[in-house]
């Protein structure tokens, strides 16, 4: 048990000095962005105030959150330290919301803001960055949240469970875990409505509609469909979200306008629809799927085992 303990001390003390040792790298980071850029530009008044707030959002709150924090670790208190610091947890999750908004705000002021262009130019500069760009750096506090799930539970697992920090430490985690998903959230929403949108361009013409709150893009991919009479096998690109499964074939590659896009050539609703393995289930050469609808079976073949494995696996996942 005393080995134990001592292990668990060794590995606890080299975890809070890493923690703390990266705490101040990434304050000082923190500090350069509001220094060389917030508060001059406050001062010189180079953005609007209603600018300055939608591009850098709550970074002095998150600068300030952090400093408490670091000075509670220089002194060893762990445990008051990380009550004070979970009060301010939600601000990295406001910060995930307002990045992408952010990013598209500082985009504009570069194109349309000449004095702005040439300040941000100017400041990136500065041997503190590294010839990194203020783009680079404005993604640091969710860095950072995704660094502080590592070494609080790095801590949680060297700390005795009868102490008063382990039940801190514990309830740190879990906010700091709910905080992190939510995070991750923002950006798959936004991954999703990005795969969306490029489907809904490659599709010739505008009656399938792609764009529709709630649904979640899941795989594409090339797959032979067997006619049901005789006829030869046709390959077709497949989308396959998580309500609809849509067959396509391109264009002709010498069409004025659409010669890079896809023609819809069918749509098939899932929420009625079961999903069978015909052939594959070896690791022979390929494989065939049947998807049956209410008034149709869709039979779709791979020569590739991997390919129809992971299109069994999607197709039945969002089906069930």
């Amino acid at each position: 048990v005393e080995d134990q303990r001592a292990r668990w001390e060794r590995k606890r003390s080299r975890t809070a000095k890493e923690l703390l040792e990266t705490e101040h790298k990434y304050l000082e980071q923190l500090d350069w962005v509001l220094t060389y850029f917030v508060t001059i530009l406050k001062a010189k008044g180079t953005l609007k105030p209603a600018v300055l707030e939608t591009i850098f959002g709550p970074l002095e709150s998150l600068y300030s959150a952090s400093h408490a924090l670091s000075l509670h670790l220089e002194k060893g208190n762990l445990g008051p330290g990380l009550e004070n610091f979970c009060q301010s947890l939600d601000l990295y999750g406001h910060y995930a919301e307002q990045l992408e908004q952010a990013n598209k705000t500082l985009k504009e002021q570069l194109r349309k803001n000449k004095s702005f262009r040439h300040f941000k130019k100017l400041q990136e500069t500065r041997p503190q960055f590294q010839g990194r760009k203020l783009e680079d750096l404005l993604p640091l506090p969710l860095q950072r949240l995704h660094q502080y799930k590592h070494f609080f539970r790095d801590l949680l697992e060297n700390t005795s469970p009868d102490t008063a920090e382990y039940h801190q430490l514990a309830k740190t985690v879990k906010s700091v875990c709910e905080v992190s998903h939510w995070v991750q959230d923002i950006f798959d929403k936004k991954e999703n409505s990005l795969q969306l949108l490029r489907v809904q361009k490659l599709l010739k013409g505008q009656k399938t509609q792609i764009l529709t709150p709630g649904r979640w893009y899941i795989r594409e991919g090339w797959l032979l469909v067997v006619p049901s009479k005789g006829e030869e096998l046709k390959r077709r690109m497949f989308f396959l979200f998580s309500d609809i499964l849509i067959a396509a074939k391109p264009c002709h590659p010498l069409h004025l306008l659409n010669s890079n896009k896809m023609a819809c050539q069918a749509v098939y609703p899932l929420h009625q629809c079961s999903v069978d393995k015909v052939f594959g289930h070896t690791w022979s050469q390929g494989g065939l799927l049947s998807l049956s609808f209410p008034h149709k079976t869709l039979l779709l073949m791979s020569s590739n085992q991997q390919e129809i494995n992971d299109w069994y696996r999607s197709l039945t996942a969002v089906v069930r």
